[in-house]
């Protein structure tokens, strides 16, 4: 999945189909709120971001996400009518992965997003979890208790990766809420625990699985 941040509607419209049409799945955001909410529903392989936005900036956006322990390895491509060597260096030292001067082609376009794709993926390493009625493939996003799909928000999908690849350790609150929010909640670390309770609830029996460390934490043993 690609997301692009672009609020001109015809240039979103032109990039979304171009991209489509060419076997790649891309969702477009006129607003960088949109686009929040589905970050938190999806993880994509590329985002595209404009610089001049509404709410606020591509720059912005591109500061946030590099500073997130869940999004920070996200290619970024940014589609700016910024053009100037300056603003192409700002971009790129704020964490910008590729840097596109509009008005743009859409062949070459299609080019660099094939190259950034290829370039990113060559760093993944296939992984798959199975404990008992669970299995996880995180290299396809999938979650499955007894063969059956289960459908997780990006940070009960994160909050479970990270039990899974650190196997019967015991993970402390604040060690999920800093790898997995990106930072501290003082004091509330009931948003960890709330986490966990719909985890389990969603797993179902596979939920058993998940034990809480009374006064510490949470895990997933090895031989469950």
């Amino acid at each position: 999945m690609i997301y692009l941040v672009e609020d001109d509607g015809s240039i979103r419209e032109l990039v979304l189909y171009t991209l489509n049409s060419s076997g790649m799945e891309a969702k477009g955001f006129g607003l960088p709120r949109a686009f929040w909410r589905a970050m938190e529903q999806e993880k994509p392989q590329l985002i595209m971001l404009d610089i001049m936005l509404p709410e606020e900036d591509g720059l912005q956006i591109l500061r946030k996400i590099r500073s997130s322990s869940v999004w920070k390895d996200i290619p970024v491509m940014m589609l700016t009518a910024k053009g100037s060597e300056y603003d192409k260096v700002i971009g790129l030292d704020a964490g910008a992965d590729d840097y596109v001067p509009k008005p743009f082609g859409m062949m070459e376009l299609l080019a660099r997003v094939r190259a950034l794709l290829r370039r990113s993926g060559g760093q993944e390493k296939r992984t798959e979890y199975t404990v008992g009625p669970l299995y996880v493939c995180p290299d396809r996003h999938v979650v499955k208790v007894n063969g059956r799909d289960v459908a997780l928000t990006l940070k009960e999908y994160e909050v479970l990766k990270m039990l899974l690849e650190n196997l019967d350790v015991v993970l402390t609150r604040d060690r999920l809420l800093n790898q997995v929010w990106g930072y501290s909640f003082d004091g509330e670390s009931r948003t960890v625990d709330v986490h966990i309770r719909t985890l389990r609830q969603k797993l179902g029996e596979a939920g058993e699985l998940i034990e809480t460390v009374r006064g510490v934490g949470y895990k997933i043993g090895a031989g469950s």
